[in-house]
């Protein structure tokens, strides 16, 4: 496997762009990994685009990627459009790694897109829940929230409901309190006061965090991550073409992708798994980690995260 290199970055700032199209997000982003990069369009050779539920949004579907990239006048290449609910875009970088690892391809784009917000709330939520197991839709509302709650799926994403129950079993098991949750989403608001590309932007307190409205106990709003529209897009190379375009090339050390086993009695969980796999292939272990940027979607689930690593 070659050696691989992230040589320019893009991003729009997320949030409710409800006059702002997938394909507008998605060129600001791509224009501005392209010129970090140093590069012309005509360079890349492949592209994989992550997207999840814009299509049950604004009914673009089966081609995502091939529309957005079209419009800036990028075509004739490989464009593969990878959906896989939270790790969409990182399941596209996945596969722009590999296709510049196995030697496919020497300079290859990765682009994450996503239009949540509707004028109808509820479709949103409605998209959102569609990351479930439909067929069992019902139980599993009935499981996270004791019984099927009114909100949930309505007024609020039923992960929610999800993440509560996890934060309740761990405050059961472990004694952990609300308050610590609190301090992660303090924390997590805070680093968003520092990143101009952040839906938000204000400094919040622990108190702050206690005192916002509950959305599925014990989660207050200012623990749950909103919806939001917005687009990233890197480009990866090689070694040799790195060096050719940056003296700052950022060395890709492992990717690895995987998927729970629900049916293997006593198996580990995802995260261990696949930080077990990362680790071999980078030669790193997690007393080498410095920081670590986590799925988020609610506070618990970032201290979930933490430990699972």
């Amino acid at each position: 496997m070659r050696q691989v290199a992230v040589v320019g970055a893009g991003m729009t700032r997320f949030g409710k762009h409800m006059d702002r199209t997938m394909k507008d997000l998605a060129r600001e982003a791509i224009e501005n990994a392209m010129q970090a990069a140093g590069v012309e369009k005509d360079a890349i050779e492949a592209a994989a685009v992550g997207n999840a539920v814009a299509g049950l949004i604004t009914g673009q579907e089966c081609i995502r990627g091939q529309v957005v990239l079209r419009e800036l006048g990028i075509g004739g290449i490989p464009v593969i459009n990878t959906e896989n609910a939270c790790a969409s875009s990182s399941t596209a970088f996945h596969l722009a790694w590999l296709y510049v690892a196995s030697g496919m391809y020497d300079m290859v784009l990765a682009l994450g897109m996503e239009k949540l917000f509707h004028a109808d709330k509820k479709r949103t939520f409605q998209a959102i829940g569609s990351a479930i197991d439909v067929e069992q839709s019902e139980s599993f509302a009935r499981k996270m929230s004791g019984e099927q709650s009114a909100g949930a799926g309505k007024s609020r994403s039923v992960f929610m409901d999800y993440y509560a129950n996890l934060a309740r079993t761990h405050m059961d098991r472990y004694g952990t309190t609300k308050k610590q949750f609190a301090r992660i989403a303090a924390k997590n608001h805070t680093n968003g006061s520092l990143n101009p590309h952040a839906q938000y932007q204000t400094v919040r307190s622990t108190d702050d965090v206690l005192s916002a409205p509950v959305i599925a106990e014990p989660l207050t709003r200012m623990m749950c991550s909103p919806i939001g529209d917005g687009a990233a897009a890197v480009v990866l190379t090689t070694l040799e073409k790195a060096r050719q375009v940056t003296t700052t090339p950022i060395f890709v050390r492992a990717s690895t992708l995987g998927s729970s086993n629900r049916q293997a009695t006593g198996a580990a969980g995802i995260v261990p798994t696949v930080a077990q796999k990362a680790y071999n292939q980078s030669g790193l272990g997690p007393e080498d980690v410095d920081v670590a940027e986590v799925h988020d979607a609610t506070a618990p689930a970032e201290l979930i995260a933490y430990e699972e690593l």
